[in-house]
């Protein structure tokens, strides 16, 4: 999976915003980003009476809805996922993810703190920065809001380069960690095979899936 890094900081405090100038920088530099928005209202794409509505009562796991310009991937789940899980939906052909909002997930997060919405959140795991329009007193690195070049950098160097390559397997939708003896040997094995077959030209990205009973 592409590394994932999510944006958080209280309502209005300008998370959204910083999304959009760090997808722009971001691309501005080469990179593919993909984003996850968290919201807590309930989504209402498959409304009573539309088709994919109809497909979802009549038992489909999940439905994608095609246009000539987007999809839309709708999936009714039990519980809310976590952000690991939502993202995976998106494929793994980006260099980074970002996700808007997600305070409670597991991942690296970038807090965005206004004077005028109040105090930082008390406590935020992985807290690797904090965007701030006034000086605070932590030892988390602190960067300004215009500052984008500064946190592009922090994404670049501390996720996006060390993951360009790489080698993700997931058994039963589990990630299995890989040291770097085994994943050379795996992404060998796996190139290999994958030339050898007929009509294979030149191999940049490579996807396996295996179902048993």
């Amino acid at each position: 999976m592409p590394p994932i890094v999510a944006i958080v900081g209280k309502s209005e405090s300008g998370k959204t915003t910083l999304v959009e100038k760090l997808i722009v920088e971001l691309k501005s530099r080469g990179y593919k980003v993909a984003t996850v928005k968290h919201t807590h209202h309930r989504l209402a794409f498959d409304e009573p009476g539309k088709d994919s509505w109809r497909h979802i009562q009549a038992g489909s796991e999940t439905v994608i809805i095609s246009s000539p310009d987007r999809m839309v991937l709708i999936k009714p789940v039990a519980t809310e996922p976590p952000l690991e899980e939502v993202a995976r939906l998106a494929g793994e052909d980006y260099d980074i993810i970002l996700g808007d909002g997600f305070k409670k997930s597991n991942v690296p997060k970038i807090e965005v703190h206004r004077k005028e919405v109040g105090p930082p959140f008390a406590t935020t795991k992985k807290l690797i920065a904090i965007v701030s329009d006034e000086p605070l007193k932590t030892k988390t690195r602190q960067f300004s809001p215009d500052d984008i070049k500064g946190l592009a950098d922090l994404l670049e160097k501390g996720f996006i380069t060390p993951q360009r390559e790489r080698l993700i397997i997931y058994a039963n939708n589990a990630p299995i960690s890989l040291s770097s003896f085994p994943r050379d040997i795996i992404s060998n094995i796996l190139l290999a095979l994958a030339s050898s077959l007929k009509g294979v030209k030149e191999i940049r990205s490579l996807e396996f899936f295996l179902r048993r009973k």
